[in-house]
């Protein structure tokens, strides 16, 4: 089927976009108009009792003036004073913004009288303050007779006003509440309008994109299946689902050509591949028979024993511990195949091997233990410790000529048993410890000094991995090059295995 380049393409990336921005765009036109209507209702709601809220206020600054008047009529304090003018001061600005003008309405005519008698009480409660720094008792008591009156009336009809403009405001109140709900109603439609559309608009304009994915995802389920028969796809877009369709189609088309020649090359690589597979495990047997026959175990340990007799016949005491830790170290890696032991026989066998080296390099290695007795009898896999330590001493501390120390910490933490092979070697890095975990050591990393510890643990990492179904039951530390190293295994200590032994 021909493909159609006439049209110019359009990415989907172009036409999600536009579809996101024009859905947006409509919600926003939405979402601001309800916005608007709520900030709108919300101020005249807030409007309703900002009258009473001002006589609470007018009434609180005209305590002020009376009690700080007051106070300064009987201590006389500079204080006193001004605490006075200052909530003079304050009550004047609100009584000014007060309506003085001559209206018919009631309220309005109340709240002229209560400007004009804070005007009269302050004049009164200012001749006050002046006669008693006058010192005339006489008039600043006279004084302060008529402001007391004054302003008791002011309070009262302060009240007065308050009760009128609450009634009249819960009535406008109680309409707003009401315009609110309705709003809220008309609110929720409107969303709810605004939700629908803009689906029904999305889901139309992306069927015309998702269509073609489904055609192309029923043909691709059906070449999976093995069938290779199915007709071309009509390229209906012109964006990547397109292109993608079309190189489709010629996939299918390749692997029609190409399926014959596969099947008859099938046959020929099983053929191939299970000669060869015999081949490689007949030559691996070989190597085996060959590897056996190098070493005979027993003749080994009968010679070793014989050469300690003979050092201990000649007094030779040294050299008779020598041969013998090497004895028990050979007997430990040869004896009858067995793959579990108790953790205090891989300690044993440790000991022997930094015997058998300080031997071998005069005493530079320095080595100490501390051991939790209670957990020697937990079962691990044998041969675990000694290539820890192996590396710790060819790739660590070997070249420190005697400042080399390898430090062994056996210990109970929660329900693990740790055990814990330090050195202050050459140290590792953080890319080399991730290496070393994950098995990812090149040859040429595992023989360089720097790949200090990758010789010898990936098969350390992958028995005790194995044997404790733990990926955490293997870690490596180190501050870098020249800081040490810490290898630290973690074995469960309720482990219940019995020692056990291949045939």
């Amino acid at each position: 089927m021909k493909e159609k380049h006439s049209r110019p393409m359009i990415s989907l990336q172009l036409k999600l976009s536009g579809i996101f921005i024009m859905a947006s765009i409509l919600i926003f036109i939405v979402n601001a108009m309800l916005v608007f209507g709520i900030n709108r209702m919300t101020s005249e709601m807030d409007m309703v009792y900002r009258d009473n809220l001002k006589l609470n206020a007018l009434t609180v600054a005209l305590n002020d003036v009376q009690n700080n008047m007051s106070d300064y009529l009987n201590t006389k304090t500079t204080d006193s004073l001004q605490a006075y003018y200052k909530s003079e001061q304050a009550y004047f600005k609100l009584i000014s913004e007060l309506n003085g003008s001559v209206t018919p309405d009631t309220n309005s005519l109340m709240e002229r009288n209560i400007k004009n008698m804070s005007e009269e009480y302050l004049t009164t409660t200012e001749n006050a303050i002046d006669a008693k720094r006058g010192r005339n008792v006489e008039k600043y008591s006279a004084e302060y007779d008529r402001a007391s009156r004054l302003y008791e009336y002011i309070n009262t009809y302060i009240y007065s006003l308050n009760n009128e403009r609450f009634k009249s405001n819960s009535e406008s109140f109680s309409e707003l509440i009401k315009a609110f709900r309705v709003f809220e109603v008309v609110s929720i439609i409107v969303m709810l309008g605004a939700v629908v559309g803009t689906s029904a608009f999305v889901l139309g304009f992306t069927k015309t994109m998702i269509d073609p994915v489904r055609k192309l995802a029923r043909a691709a389920d059906e070449v999976a299946k093995g069938n290779f028969e199915i007709e071309t796809l009509p390229i209906s877009s012109n964006d990547e689902i397109g292109v993608v369709t079309g190189t489709f189609n010629k996939m299918v088309v390749s692997i029609r050509q190409y399926i014959e020649q596969i099947k008859e090359n099938m046959e020929h690589e099983r053929k191939m591949q299970e000669k060869e597979l015999k081949t490689e495990a007949t030559l691996k047997e070989a190597q085996l028979k060959y590897l056996q026959t190098q070493i005979n175990p027993h003749f080994l340990f009968n010679t070793l024993n014989a050469g300690a007799q003979l050092a201990m016949m000649e007094d030779a005491e040294k050299t008779y511990n020598y041969i013998q830790n090497t004895a028990a170290f050979f007997r430990y890696n040869v004896r009858e195949g067995y793959t579990t032991v108790r953790l205090s026989d891989e300690i044993n066998l440790i000991d022997h091997y930094i015997y058998i080296l300080n031997v071998r390099f005069s005493g530079d290695i320095k080595y100490e233990k501390t051991i939790d007795k209670s957990v020697l009898d937990v079962l691990m896999p044998s041969m675990i410790l000694q290539p820890i330590i192996e590396n710790s001493v060819n790739h660590g501390i070997k070249e420190m000529e005697g400042k080399g120390k390898i430090t062994l910490d056996v210990y109970a933490e929660d329900d693990d048993v740790c055990i814990s092979v330090k050195d202050n070697g050459i140290g590792m890095t953080k890319e080399m410890i991730k290496k070393v975990l994950s098995g990812e050591l090149t040859e040429e990393e595992k023989a360089a000094p720097v790949g200090a510890h990758g010789i010898g643990m990936d098969n350390v990492i992958k028995r005790i991995r194995l044997f404790t179904e733990r990926e955490d039951s293997v870690s490596i530390f180190s501050d870098g090059e020249g800081m040490g190293t810490e290898v630290l295994i973690r074995l469960s200590r309720n482990n219940n295995s019995q020692i056990v032994s291949e045939d």
